[in-house]
């Protein structure tokens, strides 16, 4: 079993919030409680550019899409290819969610 270096009590704590979430309202609701908009456009910017290199979309296209730096995208594709697998299990699990 994977046993992350970030793992805290905290965190923890946090995660099991996160999993009482029941929908896409309540995400809203908690999240926009939780980040600041900067915090939540860059994270929902990272895991657009995680799927589109997914997608085999090259790195100038995922820029002028997403207005993603090359530094986040280099840093989402070290992720895709040497990370914990966390993008790669997301990325599965939606691709079954919308029947591709």
């Amino acid at each position: 079993m994977f046993e992350s270096k970030l793992k805290s009590k905290e965190l923890d704590a946090l995660f099991e919030a996160i999993l009482s979430l029941k929908n896409e309202e309540e995400c809203y609701l908690f999240f926009e409680d939780l980040c600041t908009v900067a915090e939540l456009s860059a994270i929902g910017q990272r895991y657009k550019v995680a799927q589109m290199l997914a997608d085999k979309t090259t790195c100038h296209a995922i820029a002028d899409k997403t207005g993603a730096s090359t530094a986040t995208i280099s840093r989402v594709n070290k992720c895709l290819n040497y990370g914990t697998g966390g993008y790669q299990m997301v990325l599965k699990r939606n691709k079954k969610q919308q029947g591709e």
